[in-house]
């Protein structure tokens, strides 16, 4: 393209892709003058509102997102890893970007902060996809710590993709959708039908909320996956070597600080199922580890 020098008024030919969607600085070589080149508006690139980018690692999810996506008819993009998922995000300008949160090479979390603080991809919306071990992650946490736009389980996929696709395109109120009401937050969990007690307070000899059991093992799964993802090299290495408890103590004691806050004593009293989270995550990647 040409620009002119309001100084000088020498034409200057700038290469368009040299430009960004922000604006770039050139300086005149003839008066020094420094220029803000803009690309003309019917250059600037849109964000493509029938294109959604996927990037998860296991094939069964990722075609099972594709599928869903498909039937609704979106035109899907897939990547493999964290990188291809911004270079192709950066390219294509899908409205939606699917992340896997422990993609290879750049984490789907990383990939996320990354996308949210470029110019030209910080409106396109993203759902970040459990990877690990299948346990749900605060939304709320999960939004906050990555700029993602929302975030779903795996096991939830068919439930929820759909219904905050539209919620995030605005064609649905959040309010709308039935099977967001499944969820069981920390801050508000199930009380049982039996009893008007509070969750927190131990229910009537021989009754217990199935609904508190749940939740606590889903947060000790949670807690251990939260390990994992920000210290995947040091668990993995603790476990080759079998010493994993030594090796991360201070992380576990602080899971297990956190643990004791959220669930109430009668529920820990059933049974200890941080342990339990802590030996099946074990077993489950020793397997892999041996492979």
């Amino acid at each position: 393209m040409i620009v002119t020098c309001p100084k000088c008024k020498t034409r200057l030919k700038v290469a368009e892709e040299k430009i960004s969607s922000e604006g770039t600085r050139f300086k005149c070589p003839k008066c020094s003058t420094v220029l803000l080149v803009r690309k003309p508006l019917s250059s600037l690139r849109h964000i493509d509102k029938g294109k959604v980018l996927v990037a998860v690692e296991n094939t069964t999810i990722r075609e099972r997102i594709n599928s869903i996506l498909k039937a609704e008819g979106y035109s899907v993009i897939n990547a493999l890893d964290g990188m291809e998922a911004i270079i192709k995000t950066i390219r294509e300008l899908p409205f939606l970007a699917v992340l896997g949160l422990t993609l290879p090479k750049v984490y789907g979390t990383e990939a996320c902060k990354r996308l949210k603080t470029k110019p030209e991809t910080k409106d396109i919306k993203i759902i970040l996809i459990s990877a690990l071990y299948d346990t749900p992650i605060s939304e709320t946490e999960t939004m906050a710590d990555f700029g993602a736009d929302s975030y779903i389980d795996e096991q939830q996929l068919e439930d929820l993709l759909m219904d905050r696709v539209d919620i995030l395109r605005g064609t649905k109120k959040p309010e709308e959708p039935e099977s967001a009401k499944k969820i069981i937050t920390e801050e508000e969990p199930k009380v049982s039908e039996k009893s008007s007690q509070p969750a927190s307070a131990p229910p009537p000899a021989g009754e217990v909320d199935i609904n508190l059991i749940d939740k606590a093992r889903r947060l000790a799964r949670t807690i251990i996956s939260d390990i994992y993802l920000y210290n995947r090299p040091r668990v993995d290495e603790a476990i080759r070597n079998n010493n994993f408890s030594a090796a991360l103590a201070h992380e576990l004691n602080e899971g297990i600080r956190h643990y004791e806050t959220k669930i109430p004593e009668h529920v820990r009293a059933i049974e200890n199922f941080f342990t339990e989270a802590v030996n099946n995550f074990l077993l489950k990647k020793k397997e892999e580890l041996l492979k």
